[in-house]
């Protein structure tokens, strides 16, 4: 999302905005028509699950999906959307879904769909965004070039008793990793989600560290894993999950080794393994 927002919307000037409700849009109208209105995006961001998108006013939008959020942008040349993966992607907007409709000065919008309303985009200083409550309690990126595999085991071990699937979807350890990906790494790594963290070997959490990075990598260059109505600047869909090796895949067969790929449910979550490669210590 952040990667196909930053080659859409640098340089373009809001020039309206609408919204539903305030808990989707919980900024003051003072501060809209001051710092939102005739203000251009300078960048776009990202930290964790949480989209930035900085303005020449030294303000930001700090948008938070949460389950069923959505960001289409929509000219007349091209549309990119991005997010959970409904009919609004592709539909006509705005739809029944729609929280926050920008315009920007081109005649180009920007729509914000959530159908549970969990998500919002809060309007902030830029200097400020980084001491909101979420910035402060989110672990690092898995990707930063300077996070090595031994800062991962350390973070990881802040929840030695806890289950590593778990812990790996835990956003105050590390940032930013979901189900699939936990699922696929864990795979990669040979590690039943299961598995207590004190009981992962460190030459085991070296390599799920190194399973990580490949994975998140590989799902942003196939565009996600939102391969429903996910649709990109190209009007391409996002294709991670043709390249998944255990998520959704129950009763087919590992492709290492040929067992049957089964579901569990683990932290909650619906949960991908081979039984034979990922057993529990």
């Amino acid at each position: 999302m952040r990667s196909g927002l930053a080659g859409l919307l640098p340089g373009r000037s809001f020039a309206a905005v609408t919204h539903d409700t305030p808990k989707s849009f919980p900024n003051a109208a003072s501060d809209v028509n001051s710092f939102l209105i005739g203000a251009a995006v300078t960048a776009v961001k990202r930290r964790a699950k949480v989209l930035l998108i900085e303005l020449s006013s030294n303000y930001s939008l700090v948008i938070h999906l949460k389950m069923t959020g959505q960001l289409v942008y929509v000219s007349s040349e091209t549309r990119f959307g991005a997010g959970h993966p409904s009919d609004s992607l592709v539909g006509q907007l705005p739809d029944k879904s729609t929280r926050v409709e920008c315009t920007f000065a081109d005649g180009s919008k920007l729509f914000f769909n959530d159908q549970r309303k969990f998500g919002w985009v809060r309007l902030l200083p830029t200097a400020e965004v980084p001491n909101i409550d979420f910035m402060q309690k989110v672990g690092p990126e898995p990707l930063d070039a300077d996070f090595t595999a031994d800062d991962f085991a350390a973070r990881l071990q802040r929840r030695k008793n806890t289950s590593i699937k778990a812990a790996l979807l835990d956003q105050t350890v590390i940032a930013g990793v979901g189900n699939i990906y936990a699922d696929e790494s864990l795979w990669g790594a040979k590690i039943h989600p299961s598995t207590l963290v004190r009981d992962v070997p460190n030459a085991k959490l070296a390599t799920l560290f190194t399973e990580l990075q490949y994975v998140l990598n590989l799902a942003i260059q196939k565009g996600g894993s939102s391969n429903h109505t996910y649709v990109n600047a190209e009007g391409k869909k996002g294709s991670y999950m043709d390249f998944a090796r255990v998520f959704r895949r129950e009763g087919l067969t590992c492709p290492r080794c040929g067992e049957t790929i089964i579901k569990l449910r683990v932290a909650g979550r619906g949960t991908h393994i081979c039984p034979r490669e990922q057993k529990l210590r």
